[in-house]
């Protein structure tokens, strides 16, 4: 743009300079008035991005093609060779190696140039008989050597502006981890202050009085919150980094959600500043419908855009945000509206790029263009509308799913899960029968056999009784609720052996409530109602295969060597294991794992990936291909904060057996401790 800005002026000035001031035989202002034109066609562009759309490639080639060899070429052969022009020529050589770093279109563009100038100069009057009075052949080495040391230049310029580009890029990665984690970290803050306000001072002589049922609610609340920001603020930081390395979005785990479901769950999820900016905020549904998506993806989208909109309404008392669920015949849309200052149009067609803000402090531009990625791969798009002074809507298409789209994916649940429901016995607790209804129609394919009690209290009397496989517990219930029944099963109250059947909990309750109470009363999980078939058939499966088990273990007898350098993290790996009554040997590093298999067995070593000196994967290796008997074939579980495949890879051809990401969840970790065995 610059040199567009330049090269307009330039060609008048040159013209006047080399006609009335040098007085050279030839120059021609028609020549002139075209090069002006076509420079300030490119200056054109910067008020109207969309000029010429995915043509403007080819009208900025045919523009250096005419101002630079077509041009001075022209000047070179019309004026015999002046000794002006030929030094133009030079520079004309290192111009255009500038503006087309490729060596082939570098010799295109010069050639049709040089070829069209001739063509010009012959057809063209004055007709002059060329009488060249420079010595050609140095000449022509001179240009061969231009060319040379220009790409070598080029090549040189290049490889600093990539590098100049890399550390932009590194330091919009930083600028972007720490904004987006601004908003989980807040919560987490929130969270924790919210639970300090509860907590009574603290005497060391004083009995505390017991905490009220609404003062616990509270603590359950915020801790639920806290939880749920930290897991987002993880799964942020792992699409920024997908997204720094333009790693495809991996689609395999995508499965058909409720829309207003989802939405809902991630509306109470958003972390308010306070209620006030709740009360800003609306939902409007106009028909329900799925989307073969992934949850956290979609509610990254649609937090990113609700983060930006109380962004932009800061400053307007009275504006306000509304998300609308509409339901329609090709595509089905959610919409993001805000009524703040707007977007200038001139802006709205930069949004979706890499690293482009607009008007927002601090800002990366990394949401928006990650946003446009995670939509495409849903199969739909995003788009922005907005008027200055009015509103900002941001527009999310979803392709109408098929009735065979439905059914081919129940089927791959089916065939994925049949063998784990097959013969299970399913205890569905729940006083609404409507809502065991669906339950009953998802699980028919599944050969499950299904029995139903209407509270918690019948539900513990039909445990004495029978056995069951798994509990499925509404948690909302007269008589005895969900949570009540669950502490009786777990307590012993319903037999020793319902003490470790698979509770799932159901709820019509917001996710935040129902989390931390399902978890401290021993129940491995629980789904939102409505219930969505595949959350429900996932987390079943999970919940039979023992991945998901939350219930004390005691697993005495198993002893893990625990490698990691951070101590931090040693003491919170430590506490999980010892509440399982598991025998722990820790070694800060991977030399002193190595002396302490010399000297003990064990069942299975937990290996911290990233330390210094001989770090996880080196470590495992040595371990693999030296004589420490029984220890040189225990398992190893790799743990690491870096879930890149590649890195996954390296783990397990080393020899690591299998692999957890930091934070670990502590269900999954016990599942697997139990899944690798005793040495």
């Amino acid at each position: 743009m610059a040199a567009a800005a330049l090269g307009a002026p330039a060609h008048l000035l040159f013209y006047v300079a080399y006609k009335y001031i040098f007085q050279l035989e030839y120059d021609s202002i028609i020549l002139r008035l075209i090069a002006v034109a076509l420079c300030l066609g490119v200056l054109f562009k910067l008020k109207n991005p969309d000029f010429l759309g995915r043509f403007f490639p080819v009208y900025w080639h045919t523009l250096l093609i005419f101002v630079l060899p077509f041009i001075l070429t022209v000047m070179v052969l019309k004026n015999n060779f002046h000794e002006a022009w030929l030094y133009w020529e030079i520079f004309m050589i290192f111009v255009l190696i500038s503006f087309v770093p490729n060596l082939l279109m570098f010799l295109f563009d010069l050639c049709v140039g040089v070829v069209a100038a001739f063509l010009f100069f012959l057809l063209t009057p004055p007709a002059i008989v060329l009488d060249p009075q420079f010595d050609i052949p140095p000449y022509v080495l001179l240009v061969v050597f231009s060319i040379v040391a220009g790409y070598v230049f080029s090549y040189s310029n290049r490889k600093g502006i990539v590098a100049q580009e890399k550390n932009s890029a590194l330091q919009a990665l930083a600028g972007s981890i720490a904004h987006e984690m601004r908003n989980p970290l807040g919560q987490v803050k929130f969270s924790f202050q919210s639970i300090l306000e509860e907590l009574p001072i603290h005497h060391a002589d004083k009995v505390y009085e017991i905490l009220t049922a609404q003062t616990l609610d509270t603590i359950y609340l915020r801790v639920a919150q806290g939880q749920i920001a930290v897991n987002r603020g993880v799964q942020v930081i792992n699409m920024i980094l997908d997204e720094v390395k333009d790693k495809p979005i991996d689609k395999s785990g995508f499965s058909f959600l409720s829309v207003e479901v989802i939405t809902r769950k991630a509306l109470d999820e958003y972390g308010y500043e306070d209620d006030h900016d709740r009360q800003k905020l609306s939902l409007e549904c106009k028909g329900n419908f799925l989307i073969k998506a992934d949850e956290t993806m979609y509610v990254f989208v649609l937090f990113n855009l609700i983060m930006n909109a109380y962004y932009f309404i800061k400053n307007y008392p009275d504006a306000g945000i509304s998300v609308r669920i509409e339901k329609g015949d090709s595509f089905n849309r959610v919409y993001v509206r805000d009524t703040g200052p707007g977007i200038p149009s001139e802006n709205i067609g930069k949004l979706f790029e890499a690293y482009y803000t607009s008007g927002k402090k601090g800002g990366t531009g990394l949401g928006l263009a990650y946003c446009k990625r995670v939509m495409k791969a849903f199969g739909g798009d995003i788009s922005c509308d907005s008027v200055e002074g009015e509103y900002t809507e941001f527009c999310l298409d979803f392709p109408v799913v098929s009735q065979q789209e439905l059914l081919e994916f129940r089927q791959s649940m089916v065939t994925k899960y049949s063998d784990v429901f097959s013969g299970k016995r399913l205890l569905l607790v729940d006083d609404e029968v409507d809502d065991r209804e669906p339950v009953k129609a998802y699980l028919s394919p599944y050969n499950v056999s299904i029995e139903e009690a209407d509270n918690g209290k019948d539900a513990i009397d039909m445990l004495l009784k029978k056995r069951y496989d798994a509990i499925l517990m509404n948690l909302n219930m007269p008589v005895m609720n969900g949570y009540e029944a669950a502490e009786a099963i777990r307590s012993g109250k319903a037999g020793s052996y319902a003490k470790n059947v698979p509770l799932i909990g159901h709820t019509a309750a917001p996710d935040y409530i129902a989390r931390g109470k399902t978890e401290k009363v021993g129940m491995q999980g629980f789904v939102s109602k409505p219930i969505v078939e595949s959350e429900l058939i996932s987390l079943l499966a999970s919940a039979l295969n023992g991945e998901s088990c939350i219930t004390q273990s005691d697993l005495s007898g198993v002893n893990v060597l625990l490698v990691d350098d951070s101590s931090f993290n040693r003491l919170v790996l430590r506490s999980i294991l010892e509440k399982h009554n598991i025998g722990i040997v820790e070694a800060v590093s991977g030399k002193s794992a190595i002396e302490k298999l010399m000297q003990d067995d064990c069942s299975l070593i937990l290996m911290d990936i990233q330390m210094p000196e001989l770090d996880g994967i080196e470590t495992t290796r040595y371990i693999r291909g030296s004589d420490f008997g029984c220890n040189s074939t225990v398992p190893i579980i790799g743990l690491s904060g870096e879930s890149d495949e590649e890195d996954i890879r390296n783990a397990l051809e080393a020899g690591m057996d299998d692999y957890m990401l930091k934070p670990v969840d502590s269900a999954v970790l016990i599942s697997k401790i139990k899944k690798w065995g005793i040495c």
